[in-house]
């Protein structure tokens, strides 16, 4: 089949990449000149474990375009895959998906064939039907599951892993309201052995939301225990490893620590919260989990004023800048809550990531114009006696801490056999 897909980040590039694999033409769109030439020339815009392999390899196969109504006339599916980040309050930002919809309804009025318009990106449910399709059918003047198909495919992804999670996922999850959509898509994925459910679009929507959130409160229920282990004396992962050999639990994500960030899970429970609300229910569990979280970082802080009452003037290193290791994305990166509170404290601080120190400058310039930035993490040692890890990268595992006082978010072994004085934040 011939694909286009709107947006090129994360999700749109793997999903595209792992479409060419799976014997498809892809036609990539996107607005920004930097991702286009990157594209171009078979490198990823940002760092994605294989990616760069599959496009160089696959050269040929994908093309990219700026004009998002020339890749539209010369496919059959087009996948929606433009951001929707969400604001404090949980409200969804949905400008991009309406420029995209606006573009594609263009298209779709001087389109004489049958094309399949599929929303990625995730959106609170109802857009699809109540936002995306209005749009596309305002603007194309015709209508939707008889003119041109509409569906919901949400993603899985994992970044650091997302081509393979495309390739070899959980589950594909199909949200269509119509027979024939609901083929083409089944058609699409036939060659993925993975289950497959097909809802209705909302349904599919409230899926993507439900997973995240689920996730997330996983996460936080770690930290919970973590946090009352810590004040009892009990190494929480040894709890929160026999825990997860309960099969209806399982080991995954259930680790104590500094908690969870990046560009979904913090966003997709604000707005879950906020679907809550605006339907008169409470949610009572899901605001614990957001709160949870964001307490991590100042019990961090609070643990190091054990050793550091006064912080002022003091030299402190942090180890890790992204929200997570493999990835160089610092999108509400707790690491960032963590130097907040230090130089709130009157700390300099100096910090080191091995991918996400540009990203981290150009996202958060109130602090990085005020912290020292290492080139290797050997450096944060040689500068410093005090030491925060907020991400477990596994070059940390290489580090000698001997004399240092380490405050440990993620469990870095080297650093609990070797440091002067450590203190895990949860063990």
């Amino acid at each position: 089949m011939k694909i286009s897909i709107v947006g090129a980040g994360h999700v749109g590039l793997a999903t595209g990449i792992g479409l060419v694999i799976l014997g498809h033409e892809v036609i990539f769109v996107d607005i920004n000149d930097n991702v286009v030439k990157a594209i171009e020339s078979a490198k990823p815009p940002f760092h994605e474990e294989g990616l760069e392999d599959a496009m160089e390899r696959h050269r040929g196969k994908y093309l990219v375009e700026r004009n998002l109504q020339n890749a539209v006339a010369s496919s059959e599916i087009t996948f929606i895959t433009v951001d929707t980040p969400s604001d404090d309050s949980g409200s969804v930002d949905l400008r991009n998906l309406a420029e995209a919809s606006s573009q594609i309804g263009r298209a779709l009025k001087n389109l004489e064939r049958y094309h399949t318009i599929v929303v990625k990106s995730t959106v609170p449910p109802g857009t699809t039907e109540g936002f995306v399709k209005i749009i596309l059918e305002n603007t194309s003047g015709k209508k939707a599951f008889i003119d041109f198909g509409l569906a919901m495919n949400p993603e899985f992804l994992r970044e650091g892993s997302a081509l393979r999670d495309f390739l070899s996922p959980d589950r594909i999850v199909i949200g269509a309201n119509d027979e024939r959509t609901r083929e083409i898509l089944e058609q699409l994925y036939r060659n993925i052995s993975s289950p497959k459910l097909v809802v209705d679009i909302e349904t599919d929507e409230m899926i993507k939301y439900a997973s995240n959130a689920f996730l997330a409160m996983k996460i936080s229920f770690a930290n919970e225990i973590g946090n009352l282990c810590k004040k009892l004396g009990i190494d929480s992962w040894k709890v929160l490893e026999g825990v997860g050999l309960d099969h209806r639990i399982g080991p995954y994500l259930l680790k104590s620590g500094l908690g969870w960030g990046g560009p979904c899970l913090p966003k997709d429970v604000r707005t879950l919260i906020r679907q809550f609300k605006q339907n008169g229910e409470e949610p009572l569990i899901l605001e614990a989990v957001y709160k949870v979280n964001k307490e991590q970082a100042y019990k961090l802080v609070q643990l190091l004023k054990k050793y550091v009452s006064n912080l002022k003037g003091r030299k402190i290193g942090v180890l890790g800048l992204t929200y997570k290791p493999g990835v160089d994305d610092v999108k509400e990166s707790i690491a960032y809550d963590i130097i907040k509170k230090l130089i709130d404290e009157g700390a300099h601080v100096i910090a080191h990531d091995p991918l996400g120190v540009q990203k981290f400058k150009s996202m958060y310039p109130d602090v990085s114009k005020i912290i020292e930035f290492a080139e290797v993490p050997e450096d944060v040692l040689k500068k410093t006696e005090i030491i925060v890890i907020a991400t477990e990268w596994p070059q940390y595992e290489e580090l000698d801490y001997s004399g240092k006082i380490i405050v440990d978010g993620r469990r870095v072994k080297k650093a609990e056999k070797t440091a002067a004085h450590y203190e895990g934040l949860c063990w």
